[in-house]
């Protein structure tokens, strides 16, 4: 298992080794394992998976505490880039982003701590994304920042994304008092 981290703390893509033969193939998709060098024990509760065509943009979404989540996520078909943006008050790296290409083919997967808000847009069609998460969803908990805020300066490397009309109207960064 190779790894790789990020100029914000506690991000970090993993890279599972995949075994292939004239069968197909075989991989490791999540163990605990994965996080002892980290020294960190995520508990993950519950498992979503979302499929979406090429330009569809879901984000950028978080839960309040004491409903935050951690979010393991990859894509089984297709690829996707996603994007976590720093929101822990405290952080030195407040309000920074990191992107990561998912790609179905690599088997690629990333770790969003707590305290981070979350997205991705499908870079081609049938893209199946899949993501643990450490706490169980919680609707009046829900909260998000802007996916095109200019502050934010995310390229989302495609023009004129379909976004729901909830994800249009979420506050900008400079409006936003953070929970965590």
């Amino acid at each position: 298992m190779e790894h790789k981290t990020f100029h914000i703390e506690g991000l970090i893509e993993f890279l599972p080794r995949v075994f292939r033969d004239d069968r197909g193939f075989f991989l490791e998709t999540f163990s605990m394992k994965w996080f002892e060098p980290f020294g960190q024990q995520p508990d993950f509760v519950q498992d979503n998976q979302s499929v979406s065509s090429k330009g569809v943009l879901r984000g950028l979404h978080f839960q309040k505490p004491p409903y935050a989540q951690g979010k393991l996520v990859r894509v089984t078909t297709g690829r996707a880039l996603d994007v976590a943006v720093d929101l822990r008050k405290d952080s030195p790296t407040f309000g920074q982003h990191v992107t990561c290409l998912l790609d179905a083919e690599q088997h690629n997967v990333f770790y969003v701590p707590e305290g981070f808000a979350h997205g991705f847009v499908a870079l081609e069609d049938n893209t199946t994304f899949l993501y643990k998460c450490t706490n169980f969803y919680n609707q009046p908990s829900e909260g998000g920042i802007l996916w095109n805020d200019p502050a934010l300066g995310i390229d989302w490397g495609i023009n004129d994304p379909l976004v729901s009309p909830k994800d249009e109207v979420l506050p900008l960064l400079k409006n936003f008092d953070s929970p965590f």
